[in-house]
């Protein structure tokens, strides 16, 4: 992993890192709520990025060995699968969130740089390199990050990700969650409820990266 991509690792387990903290401190009535996304539950966008997480790891393993693997079996197997993951209960979702999130790592880490160059596709979309898939799952946690609507907003974006040039449709995603409101916060509500304690700025016991960093 060259220098370029090492940086963009360390900007999503930081990203990870929040998200999944935030997560872990939502009860099983947060996650039921609406999302900013409409249609969708706050389950239903974690579950979305759980199994973006695995799509991504598929692509990353095909490229270690030089061969097309799908993402997704089909559009309608990725939606099926969303709402089947987005059903769980509220630990079930966070833990498979986090899983998913240590398998792409894992698989992200032990590429070798060659592979980093093959061209992948997600379903029908054009062709592009696997180098890409790092950048593309950062905007993927930002943005719907700031869709489960908890109180995290752009201003709270690192200044890479926030200046970073972003290919479309990515880049005009980000612009539009310029204007959000956010309705609430999970933090506020965690701390009021002191279970579990939430500290701003440190991550919570069992966090996914914790001593695991590579």
């Amino acid at each position: 992993m060259d220098a370029a991509l090492r940086q963009m690792m360390d900007e999503l387990d930081t990203a990870t890192q929040r998200l999944i903290d935030e997560a872990r401190i939502m009860t099983g009535a947060d996650l039921r709520a609406p999302s900013l996304l409409p249609g969708w539950s706050r389950a239903h966008v974690l579950a979305h990025l759980a199994r973006g997480a695995d799509a991504m790891r598929n692509l990353l393993i095909g490229a270690r060995a030089g061969q097309d693997r799908q993402a997704y079996a089909s559009a309608e197997a990725r939606s099926a699968d969303i709402d089947s993951s987005a059903a769980a209960e509220a630990s079930e979702l966070v833990k498979d969130l986090a899983d998913s999130a240590m398998a792409l790592r894992t698989v992200s880490l032990q590429l070798p740089g060659e592979a980093w160059r093959y061209q992948v596709r997600v379903l029908d979309s054009a062709r592009f390199p696997a180098s890409q898939l790092l950048t593309r799952r950062l905007a993927e946690v930002e943005l719907h990050h700031c869709d489960l609507g908890i109180g995290y907003g752009h201003d709270q974006w690192s200044a890479v990700f926030t200046t970073m040039e972003l290919h479309e449709p990515l880049r005009s995603q980000r612009a539009e969650r310029l204007s959000y409101v956010q309705p609430e916060s999970v933090r506020a509500k965690s701390m009021a409820r002191k279970v579990p304690p939430y500290r701003p700025g440190q991550p919570l016991p069992g966090s996914w990266i914790g001593g695991r960093r590579a």
